[in-house]
């Protein structure tokens, strides 16, 4: 198992749109998986608060690591969020984790907060697994 999480460590670890924004994985298992993202001028909207493109990217990152992380290629099928606190600065932490798991498809929720665990965003995704 620990060589799928390096395998997957290294896939998520080679977005590169992630990368340019600042967001890294902290960590993964088997279903779940952290993401950080640093906040700086380049997240912030015109009303200087995080953009939402910049909170659903590192949702989407935390979600892709949690559903790649049985080393089958994994890709999302849909996904929403729901904004519920606005972020102006410090660190956005998603915490994803696999609601259910099925042959082809997999369901996830990822917990976005700051670093005092306000609650920013919820985001759920469904993922086509390619077996």
């Amino acid at each position: 198992m620990e060589n799928l999480i390096e395998k997957t460590k290294q896939l998520i670890g080679n977005d590169r749109f992630a990368t340019v924004n600042g967001i890294t994985l902290e960590d993964v298992s088997t279903g779940t998986a952290t993401a950080k993202m640093i906040i700086n001028e380049q997240h912030l909207n015109g009303l200087g608060t995080v953009q939402g493109g910049a909170i659903f990217t590192l949702a989407d990152l935390a979600a892709a690591a949690a559903s790649n992380s049985y080393g089958v290629p994994a890709v999302a099928l849909s996904c929403n969020i729901s904004f519920i606190k606005a972020a102006k600065s410090g660190v956005l932490i998603a915490k994803a984790a696999e609601v259910y798991r099925r042959r082809t498809v997999a369901g996830y929720e990822v917990r976005i907060a700051d670093q005092d665990e306000n609650l920013i965003a919820v985001f759920n995704s469904t993922t086509y697994i390619k077996n």
